[in-house]
Parts: C-alpha cells; structure tokens; sequence
C-alpha cells in the first residue's frame, strides 16, 4: 500500500476517553476509529491485523478437524425461550430490534441456541457424531460499561466453536485437543508465554471450565500462579477445596493482573436436551447430545496484543500479525526511485511511504505504526548498493545488500 494514495492519517493523540494505551496507540496509527464507547470501525491496517490473526486461528482449528460455517446475527426468539435465556433478567446482555412486521429479534451475543437448533436438522444417529463447528462473527453485548478500547466492547469479532459427541470419551479427547490448538495459537500470535490455561468456575455438568488468561496491566481477571506447579486459578475459584484439588497452598500462589484471550466450557446436556438435539445410540436408544464450546474473542485478542508489544514510541507488531512486514522510506532522488523500483510487485509484504514529508516524520510514523522491518533506501546507501534496515523490536539497524532486503 502507498500511504500518499490511503485515506489514512496518524494522529498526534488518541480519543480523550481512551485510557489503555494500547487502544491510543491503534488510534493514533490508523488502525481503529471510535464511533461511540464500546463501538470500533477497523481500518486498512487494522483490518489486515484481524484477517493475520483470524488465519492463525483458522488454520488451527481446521487442524483438529473443525469446520467453519456462518450464522446468522439476527436471533430467533423461539430457542432462547426453550433455554430460559430470552429474558433480560435473566440474560441482560441483549441488544433487540423490533420487526417491521412485528414480532422481536435479538443480534446475537453467542451462538449456542441457534447451532443446536439448526443441528436438530442434520443429526440423527451415533455415526453422525462426533464433530465440531465454529464460525468467526461480529457479537452484540449490551455491557453496562465497555472499558480498555477493543478489549472490552458493545460490538467485537469473536471465533466460537462447539463441539457435539455421543459419548463423554469422544468429548474430552476433542476438549483436549482444542486445549492443545489453543496454546499453538497464542505461541503463533506471540503471546504464549504470557498466556496461561486457567482452571475457573465451571457448571452444571463439569467442576471447573478453562480460561486462557494473558498477563496484562490493564486485565480485568486477578490470576493466582504457581508456575513450578503449573498450577493457575482464577480468583473467583480462589477456595480451600480447589487449592486442595489441584495440589497448591495460598500462600505458593503469585497473583498477577490478566485479561481473558480464550475459554473451553463443558456444556453436557444444557442446550441439547431442551433443544432435542438427539442421537440414537448403538442399543437403539435416544439420547441427548454432548456438547462443549470453545471462544476467542479474535478483537480482544488484538487489543491485548496492541497493549502489550508497545513501547514508549508505538506498537511493536509480531511479524505473524503485523499488516505489513516492512515500513519503505526513499530519501532523496535516486534513492525515492530506488524505493519506486522495489515496492513494485511487493505490495502485500510493503508499506511504502511514498507521501511528500521530512524523513524525521516519516521514521515516527513507521514507529508508531508498529511494522516489523523499516527499510531506508537513501542516496547515501545506494552508493554502496544497500538499505538501512531497522528491527522495530530490537531498534538494532543494519546495512543489507539491496538484492537481499526482500
């Protein structure tokens, strides 16, 4: 992408109301716009971000042998009410719209009502179990406070996959799995050494669900950790029974602040059986369907990663997710020609700044935008038929060979 030919202009300060610095740093980059508090528009940049860390996830699940679909936003009253889930004391989450027709419509703030329901249609018999599904889809929640830019909000991106099986066996070697796909994506986003499976409260049908908690200033969880033991709590299941449980004292525990980038829930029976999401079994018997689900909130995730590879001049992208690799600069005739001839068929890899200001600019914004590998190609270089290049994670600069930059 040329920057001169992009509506997209860095700001020298971010929304007065945004407080978590990774959420000024997007701002003032280009990556997001704050419509209203909870309520974010992704540009260019930020959109390649999300669609790098959608990929990552995609290619993890779809290794475990998930499939991907697409629902629908909008929300049949009709299942919600069967889960005694339409009621917004119940559920206070809801945001509803009314039908011209009559009749209400709930956007939809999860997915397990309408998957079981529409999964009525395709399973019949143990054979047709096990398996799993997930889509990637704009959420709806009326939080009563949306804080932390993208980390919390009314309106945000989020993967969520469940898993439907015959028998608990079948279930928790997928639970399992999913456990294991989990930790491969967040290793890929690079994140995964902050980031730690979690035991917190579980439910109806299983002791304990499994949060994955990154470390992170502005989180909301309190996370309790003994990493000899590779033990980590939530604080709601911060008791005398689950420490007993699981082999820890207090007193072993280090608390840290962490904010949520995934959960695994065992869901059992919950939905399937008022749903009548049933099997027939191998004696002939009908059965309701086990099932468990899987979320990650994909915008969350970028906002936890904006929050935490920053410093005191921008972002700091991993290169996995980063919307560009490299950040090109031409200084000076022969080197803006230089630069000319090798953006030409590299424009998904290069952000070429083209655009007619002082280098001393052009270098804060490409700090501030946070892409991996500035390449400065200048008269003075070309001499010796080389660029400047600049890790933006280590700030260590280098001479390369042209022919060797890309």
């Amino acid at each position: 992408m040329r920057l001169s030919q992009s509506f997209i202009k860095t700001l020298r300060s971010a929304p007065k109301d945004e407080t978590a610095r990774g959420a000024q740093y997007l701002s003032r980059a280009g990556y997001i716009y704050k419509e209203l508090a909870g309520v974010y528009d992704y540009l260019p940049l930020g959109l390649r971000v999300l669609d790098n860390i959608k990929t990552i996830v995609r290619e993890e699940l779809n290794r475990i042998g998930a499939e991907e679909c697409l629902m629908s936003t909008l929300q049949n009253p009709e299942p919600w009410i069967k889960t005694d889930r339409w009621d917004i004391e119940k559920m206070d989450i809801w945001f509803r719209t009314q039908l011209a027709a009559g009749g209400e419509l709930g956007l939809g703030p999860t997915h397990e009502e309408p998957f079981t329901e529409m999964l009525r249609n395709y399973v019949s018999s143990y054979k047709d179990l096990p398996f799993a599904v997930y889509q990637i889809q704009t959420k709806f929640r009326n939080e009563l406070r949306a804080k932390s830019g993208i980390m919390r909000g009314r309106e945000f991106l989020m993967k969520d996959m469940y898993s439907f099986c015959a028998t608990t066996e079948d279930h928790d070697k997928f639970y399992h799995e999913a456990e294991k796909a989990y930790m491969r994506i967040y290793d890929r986003l690079g994140i995964g050494n902050d980031t730690y499976e979690t035991f917190a409260s579980g439910g109806v049908f299983s002791k304990y669900s499994h949060e994955f908690q990154t470390i992170c200033e502005v989180g909301e969880d309190n996370i309790y950790y003994n990493k000899d033991k590779s033990v980590v709590l939530n604080e709601e299941v911060l008791i005398d029974e689950v420490m007993n449980d699981l082999g820890v004292k207090r007193d072993e525990l280090e608390m840290t602040k962490a904010a949520e980038v995934g959960n695994i829930f065992t869901l059992g029976t919950k939905f399937s059986a008022p749903l009548g999401l049933e099997f027939t079994d191998q004696a002939g018997e009908r059965k309701p369907v086990l099932m468990g689900c899987y979320g990650i909130g994909i915008s969350r995730v970028m906002g936890v990663i904006a929050e935490k590879m920053c410093d005191d001049k921008g972002l700091v992208w991993p290169e996995n997710i980063a919307p560009y690799k490299y950040y090109l600069i031409g200084i000076g005739d022969e080197g803006m020609k230089k630069a000319e001839e090798l953006y030409r068929g590299r424009e998904e890899e290069v952000l070429f700044d083209d655009r007619d200001l002082r280098p001393g600019e052009k270098f804060t914004d490409a700090e501030l935008m946070g892409i991996p590998y500035r390449v400065v190609v200048s008269d003075k270089t070309l001499a010796d038929g080389k660029a400047e290049v600049t890790d933006r994670k280590t700030g260590e600069t280098k001479l390369i060979a042209l022919t060797e930059i890309f």
